[in-house]
């Protein structure tokens, strides 16, 4: 087991199922005191149980995304009890099913869907630094959920991608604001990882397509994410700040039609 995170208070969002349960597993097991931050406290419990389990530290800490008020209260409470915060993961979005459907073009965006998905995504994460930053002293570090979908046009999806897109300017703020004091920020952005979500509410038809145009044999788990963070969380990093780490196989990289390309090229005469 790795104490590269030995002794760091590290809160984690979002953190009661997928991306975010496994990082905070994982920041325990590297020896972490984990805050499983979550909307309910139900679903902390099960990542904290899980922590626990394994003879880790963990405590759940539950707060709405779109409540100030909360979000300042769970923050002080975690600087009150530990002395301060060293690392915070804000791993939490909208991703929900009755979201997604919504979620279409900008001709046709839905406005309370585009609301919802910045007051959730861009908003609750500015709300999270805003109240953590107080807390953070010289060796701090602060992680970001992006998305390669952040970084390019797409078809749908058009609030959550634009979310993600104003993450990493976020990202790149803080960062600028606060090196000097030691305070680094960088970001993650994954493409599509298959979680249970995923798995339950993307069509195969759209992940076998997402898979074809990734550069690697298939598609990310949460566990690559996670070893992401975990990195970007410790000393490690610690040259590192304002960066965009993506994390996708390389879907990202590569010039459009590299699915279709490597069919012609597998059909070429030799």
């Amino acid at each position: 087991m790795s104490s590269s995170l030995k002794d760091k208070v590290a809160i984690v969002t979002g953190a009661g199922g997928g991306i975010g349960s496994v990082t905070a597993i994982l920041f325990a097991e590297r020896c972490a005191k984990v805050y499983v931050a979550d909307y309910r406290e139900d679903i902390a419990l099960v990542t904290v149980n899980k922590i626990r389990s394994k003879g880790g530290w963990a405590e759940p800490l539950t707060f709405d995304l779109r409540d100030a008020d909360q979000i300042k209260s769970a923050m002080d409470k975690v600087a009150r009890e530990q002395g301060g915060i060293d690392i915070l993961y804000n791993c939490a979005a909208d991703c929900s099913p009755e979201s997604f459907p919504l979620d279409k073009n900008i001709e046709d965006m839905d406005i309370p869907t585009w609301d919802k998905a910045f007051s959730i995504n861009v908003r609750g994460t500015m709300l999270c630094c805003k109240y953590a930053l107080p807390h953070m002293k010289s060796g701090a570090t602060i992680i970001n959920t992006s998305s390669n979908t952040g970084l390019q046009g797409f078809q749908m999806l058009n609030a959550y991608t634009c979310t993600k897109a104003a993450i990493i300017q976020m990202t790149r703020c803080i960062a600028t604001t606060h090196g000097k004091k030691g305070i680094r920020c960088n970001a993650v952005a994954p493409g599509m990882v298959l979680t249970k979500p995923n798995l339950e509410n993307t069509p195969k038809v759209v992940r076998d397509i997402v898979e074809s145009e990734t550069l690697l044999p298939s598609l990310g788990m949460p566990e690559d994410i996670a070893n992401v963070v975990a990195f970007l969380a410790s000393d490690e990093s610690k040259y590192m700040t304002g960066q965009v780490v993506v994390a996708d196989g390389g879907t990202w990289i590569h010039a459009p039609g590299f699915a279709q390309m490597n069919a012609l090229m597998a059909n070429a005469p030799h």
